[in-house]
């Protein structure tokens, strides 16, 4: 029997049943799908679901620049500016980080990675934040080079914001062929090692239905819960996430 510990709601449709309430709180989750899978959606729905839940919610953008992750969110109606305004969602990419790391360029290095730790921990201590997401967890860990000191960024990483009482998604970038169900065996993460360490795994992939492919997401585990481990339709709305049970779903859709 688990012991169910204190949930973090994500407020996203059908997710919070899925997880029998929610995110056990501190929990560092990998969130890992191809492009266009939902994962960047979802990660912000989670967010800006905390906000409106007056708790502090950080994203940190390695690939995009801030402005264009607010210009994709004002398509859903979850989304409310004002939440930015009142510094209850802070959107950071990296050019801040850079700021903050002392460098100019737009590379770091393996060296620059335990500062960059200690500067997302000063972020969480000083913001007051409860909630993270870091898109993506791939595009940092590309610059690590090796295995070990992958495993040794995620460990890191994932004990400080739990530390914190920080509830995390690492958006994790993986291949088509495993995630999408287009050839045998699944992949969960771009190397291989950071899916030991994360306490949950959210999978996003898709299926191939009547000639069309469906987005799918899956919960492979989830530390300190209970939790279903049915497959779910995810179709993403002008309204966000919405989750259906694969079963319901090919019952109502003949």
């Amino acid at each position: 029997m688990v012991k169910e510990r204190p949930k973090c709601k994500t407020g996203i449709e059908g997710l919070d049943n899925i997880l029998n309430g929610g995110i056990p709180r501190g929990n560092t989750v990998l969130l890992s799908g191809a492009c266009g899978s939902g994962k960047t959606t979802l990660g912000m729905e989670f967010l800006v679901n905390g906000a409106k839940m007056d708790e502090n919610s950080v994203l940190i953008s390695v690939t995009e620049p801030s402005s264009k992750v607010v210009a994709n969110l004002r398509g859903f109606e979850f989304f409310d500016e004002m939440l930015i305004k009142k510094e209850k969602l802070y959107l950071l990419d990296m050019i801040s980080l850079y700021a903050r790391l002392g460098i100019e360029k737009r590379d770091y290095r393996i060296e620059d990675i335990d500062p960059l730790i200690k500067i997302i921990e000063d972020i969480v201590k000083k913001l007051k934040v409860k909630r993270l997401v870091i898109d993506s967890l791939t595009a940092i860990c590309h610059q690590l080079e090796t295995k070990v000191r992958i495993r040794e960024f995620v460990f890191n990483l994932g004990k400080t914001l739990s530390d914190a009482g920080c509830t995390s998604l690492l958006i994790s970038e993986v291949s088509p062929t495993g995630a999408w169900g287009l050839m045998p065996g699944i992949t969960y993460s771009a190397y291989g090692v950071e899916e030991a360490i994360a306490d949950g795994i959210i999978l996003l992939g898709a299926i191939e239905r009547k000639g069309y492919m469906l987005r799918t997401l899956h919960v492979v585990k989830m530390r300190g819960t209970m939790h279903s481990l049915a497959k779910h339709i995810l179709d993403l709305t002008p309204q966000g996430v919405v989750l259906v049970p694969l079963l319901k779903w090919g019952a109502e859709s003949g």
